[in-house]
């Protein structure tokens, strides 16, 4: 029986946490507490609701050590707060900077890809049931923005989903992280923990503005309430939420549409345009992104008549291709018989006139240097792959990669090795030697300008004041017989 009333906040947490079914009595819960305000407050809280639940709670702790002397403070703090509640506590520890560094991933992705690890391999190995991670209103509005600043649909514009279940949630009740606070502004959690005398952990890296979320946070967010819609935060958190039932909708009416081979074109014009999006992306191989721009360039493809582009180029390496009535996506893989025509051609290097084309003899592999009017441009081709006319020579050199070749990819400071790119896109090895390049030759010096698969470099592509661009791309020659 509970010695004094439940506080606001907990009253609130538990009608959630009841209207969603997310808990029964006997299970054991972990909350995911990093000293933050947010998880410290869901901790008390389902401290406070714990009779009423009749379930097992323990505390999980991930020690990112970024910040030094800081990070095991907050442990300590963590460890301090499990023992004041006689709560059991998992903690793990992982040096997520190294990690960063190793996948070519930011550290705020590296960071949660260790921690959802940590959390996973709880559930897996039988020591928790499910875990509750204290995600606010607040970093649902900010999730949702970002998403929108950079780019996604309607999936990405859901935000953080209220649930997240894995493999073993299918066959029993485990496998679950839930959010219970995802109603809740953050100002609401820390007055209730003000209320209580409960101190907590602020991370001095939620200061530093070098973090794109921090300066949402910290200075878009307040300037939308300011001077456009004081209820911003709970407007797009609203929003989040039509998204997700959309995107639940959608789902269930693309499975019927989910055939053995749902990529036939014919089948596939006829849906509207919607259901089309949504097919593509439902249907692209695993571990390949795909842009908006390339979903379109792929519909223009499977729509192209004769005289129309038969492919178009996509993320590493992989193309989409229209052959007949027959629709397909082509890996990177399938560039061994690539790699055997030009070790069999003893592929050298090419003369690339610009515009123009240059054919590897006695194979199907050519090279086209593409001029193209950007107010009516073709057809299947990937916008990312353009250059100003101005930045290239008359003349390209195609060969293949040589050890030490750099490369300078959009959205990075500096030129890379294209050994460190092959490894981050996980190109395999045997594929490497024969990958093809272009480069300029200008006072003794070679510049990459060009890799198949890559984007174009950002100082080579198209400014706002360009009419005309160049597509630089390998393609199946005709005249060649392949």
């Amino acid at each position: 029986m509970q010695d004094r009333p439940l506080h606001t906040l907990a009253q609130d947490v538990l009608a959630h946490l009841r209207q969603r079914r997310w808990l029964k009595p006997g299970d054991r819960l972990a909350v995911a507490v990093s000293g933050g305000a947010d998880s410290v407050a869901l901790l008390r809280a389902l401290l406070e609701l714990n009779s009423e639940l009749g379930i097992v709670l323990s505390v999980a702790h991930f020690n990112h050590t970024l910040r030094g002397d800081e990070s095991e403070a907050d442990h300590e703090f963590v460890k301090n707060l499990a023992r004041a509640h006689s709560l059991e506590l998992h903690d793990a520890r992982g040096d997520v900077a190294l990690l960063a560094k190793q996948e070519s991933l930011s550290t705020e992705a590296s960071a949660r890809a260790a921690r959802y690890e940590f959390f996973w391999s709880l559930i897996e190995h039988g020591r928790v049931d499910k875990i509750a991670t204290a995600h606010t209103l607040d970093d649902q509005a900010e999730t949702v923005l970002l998403r929108l600043i950079r780019g996604t649909g309607t999936r990405g514009l859901g935000g953080i989903q209220p649930q997240l279940t894995g493999p073993l949630a299918r066959q029993t009740s485990r496998g679950a992280i839930i959010r219970p606070l995802l109603h809740i502004r953050r100002q609401t959690v820390e007055g209730y923990l003000t209320e209580l005398g409960q101190p907590w952990r602020e991370d001095s890296s939620n200061r530093d503005l070098h973090h794109t979320r921090n300066r949402v946070r910290q200075r878009l967010i307040p300037l939308l309430e300011k001077d456009f819609n004081p209820e911003i935060t709970e407007r797009l958190a609203d929003f989040a939420e039509i998204a997700q039932a959309e995107e639940a909708f959608w789902d269930q009416e693309l499975r019927r549409h989910l055939t053995p081979n749902p990529l036939q074109r014919n089948a596939l014009l006829q849906l509207p345009l919607a259901l089309q999006r949504r097919l593509v992306r439902a249907v692209t191989p695993p571990g390949l992104q795909l842009e908006f721009r390339q979903v379109e360039s792929i519909l223009e493809v499977a729509a192209g008549a004769n005289g129309f582009p038969t492919t178009c180029n996509l993320a590493d390496g992989w193309t989409f291709r229209r052959s007949g009535d027959s629709l397909a996506f082509v890996a990177p893989t399938s560039r061994e018989d690539v790699v055997e025509d030009l070790q069999n051609a003893s592929f050298g290097i090419l003369r690339l006139p610009v515009p123009g084309q240059a054919a590897v003899p006695g194979t199907g592999i050519a090279f086209e240097a593409v001029r193209i009017l950007l107010n009516s441009p073709p057809a299947g081709y990937n916008p990312e792959h353009l250059y100003a006319p101005h930045t290239l020579p008359s003349e390209l050199v195609v060969r293949t990669w040589r050890f030490g070749d750099r490369f300078w990819p959009a959205h990075t400071k500096a030129p890379k090795k294209l050994k460190e790119l092959f490894q981050a896109r996980k190109v395999p090895a045997e594929l490497r030697g024969s990958w093809p390049v272009m480069v300029t030759e200008r006072d003794g010096c070679e510049e990459v300008v060009w890799v198949q698969g890559f984007a174009a470099p950002a100082h080579l592509r198209p400014g706002p004041g360009d009419r005309e661009a160049i597509l630089l791309r390998e393609h199946a020659d005709k005249a060649n017989g392949v």
